[in-house]
C-alpha cells in the first residue's frame, strides 16, 4: 500500500479529521492529530447521517456502534408554523432498500471514531495549538510555545477558521448571510416520533428531531436579522429570546421551546469554496475547503466523504500530488452542488408573503401526495451516491 508506513498529521480532531485519521491509519500510516482544544466536548448537538455518510461509517467498521443508539429516520416532514400542521412528506421508508438514515449525537460520533482511531494506533494530542503550517516535503508545522513539527502530509480538517487554509488561499473574509442560528437539546417529554420536523414560519423555521434512542430533542432555530452575529457554537444566548424570536410558532414548538434551559447562537456566514484544495506534502478537508449553510444536512456527511476519498486516493497513488489532485477532482462537482442546493433551502422555508407561503405549500402538499416516490426519487443524486465504491 504506497500510504504504508507515511507520517501524516491531521489538524483538527472532528468528524472529517478523525474519519480520515482512522481510514489512513487502517491503510498503515502514522497518524497523529493535532487538536487545539483540552477535551473532546459535545460541542454541536445532534447531526443528521445520511446513507452516504452512514455507507462511510460502515466501511470504517463502525456502522452498527453508531445505529446502536441513533434513532433510525422515518421521514422529514415540512410543516406550517402557525399550526404545526404538516405541509409535505418526505417518506424515507420509499429510499432504496439499503439506504439508512440516522440522527446522531455528534459527541457519540466522535467518541466512536476517537476510540477506533486509537486503537487503529492514531495519536491523539489534545491542546496543541498550530499556529502555522509551511508547505514542503516534509510540511512543517508551528506549534505554541515556539516547538515545530514535520510531517510528510499535513491534512487541514481544522475547519473555517483553517490555520492551512490561508496558507493555499491566502486571507479572504466570509460574508455573513443574514441569518442567525439557534442550537439546543432538550429532553424528549413530548414523544417526538423518529422524523425531522421543519417547521416553516416567515423569515425563520425550526427543526427538530430526536437523539440518544429518542431520549432527547435536538433543536436548530434560523432567523432572518440583519445584526451580525459571530461564528461558532460556543456562543452562549438567552434562551428567552430564541422563545421570542419564535412565539409565532405553534403546534409542539411552544412545548418544546418551553423546556429550553441553555441554548448557542451562531452566525451563518457563507464562504467560498477554496480554489486550491492541496499544495506540496499539504491538504484540505471538510469545511476548510468547502463550507456548507445547514440546510440540507450535509456538512457531517461531506467531511465524512471526503474523508474516505482522500485516504483512498492517497492509497492507491505513490505521486501525493497526483493524489490530492485525483481527491479534488472527485469531490469538487459534488460539494459544490450540495453547498448550492442547501443555499436554495433556505428561502423555501422563510417564505413573508402570506399568499405567497400559502400557495407554495399547497403546491408542495399536492406534489407530495400526488407522487411520493419522485419526491423521495429527487434526492438520489445526494442519499444514493456511494464513495467507498467511486474513489
Amino acid at each position: 500500500m504506497s500510504v504504508s508506513g507515511r507520517a501524516v498529521t491531521v489538524l483538527g480532531a472532528g468528524i472529517g479529521g478523525l474519519g480520515c485519521a482512522l481510514a489512513l491509519a487502517r491503510r498503515g500510516a502514522r497518524v497523529r492529530v493535532f487538536e487545539q482544544s483540552r477535551e473532546i466536548a459535545e460541542v454541536g448537538a445532534g447531526i443528521q447521517i445520511s446513507p452516504n455518510g452512514m455507507r462511510v461509517l460502515d466501511a470504517l467498521g463502525l456502522g452498527d456502534e453508531v445505529r446502536a443508539g441513533a434513532p433510525r429516520a422515518r421521514a422529514v416532514s415540512l410543516r406550517n408554523h402557525a399550526d404545526g400542521r404538516e405541509v409535505v412528506r418526505l417518506d424515507l421508508a420509499r429510499l432504496a432498500p439499503g439506504q439508512d438514515y440516522r440522527f446522531v449525537h455528534r459527541a457519540d460520533l466522535i467518541a466512536a471514531l476517537a476510540t477506533a482511531a486509537r486503537e487503529a494506533g492514531v495519536e491523539i494530542r489534545l491542546g496543541r495549538r498550530v499556529h502555522g503550517v509551511e508547505p514542503g516535503r516534509p510540511a512543517r508545522l508551528r506549534l505554541a510555545g515556539g516547538a515545530t513539527a514535520e510531517a510528510d502530509l499535513v491534512i487541514g480538517a481544522d475547519g473555517v477558521h483553517s490555520v492551512l487554509r490561508p496558507v493555499l488561499e491566502g486571507p479572504q473574509k466570509a460574508r455573513f448571510t443574514g441569518q442567525v442560528a439557534w442550537r439546543a437539546v432538550i429532553d424528549n417529554d413530548i414523544d417526538h416520533p423518529p422524523e425531522a420536523r421543519v417547521h416553516m414560519g416567515p423569515g425563520r423555521h425550526l427543526v427538530s428531531y430526536p437523539l440518544r434512542g429518542g431520549a432527547a430533542i435536538n433543536l436548530v432555530a434560523v432567523e432572518e436579522r440583519a445584526a451580525w452575529t459571530a461564528e461558532g457554537w460556543d456562543h452562549a444566548d438567552d434562551p428567552d429570546a430564541l422563545r421570542a424570536a419564535f412565539a409565532g410558532f405553534g403546534g409542539r414548538v411552544p412545548a418544546m421551546l418551553g423546556a429550553v434551559e441553555s441554548v448557542g447562537l451562531w452566525g451563518l456566514h457563507r464562504h467560498p469554496v477554496a480554489g486550491r484544495w492541496h499544495g506540496a506534502g499539504v491538504a484540505l478537508l471538510g469545511d476548510a475547503a468547502h463550507p456548507t449553510l445547514p440546510f440540507l444536512a450535509q456538512g457531517a456527511n461531506m467531511a465524512l466523504e471526503d474523508a474516505w476519498v482522500l485516504a483512498a486516493c492517497l492509497d492507491a497513488r505513490d505521486d501525493t500530488d497526483a493524489a490530492l489532485a485525483r481527491y479534488r477532482s472527485l469531490r469538487l462537482k459534488r460539494v459544490t452542488r450540495v453547498i448550492a442546493a442547501a443555499e436554495g433551502n433556505a428561502w423555501k422555508y422563510h417564505l413573508r408573503n402570506p399568499l405567497i407561503r400559502r400557495s407554495a405549500h399547497l403546491a408542495m402538499g399536492l406534489l407530495g401526495r400526488a407522487a411520493p416516490g419522485r419526491m423521495v426519487r429527487g434526492f438520489d443524486w445526494l442519499y444514493a451516491h456511494d464513495v467507498t465504491r467511486e474513489a
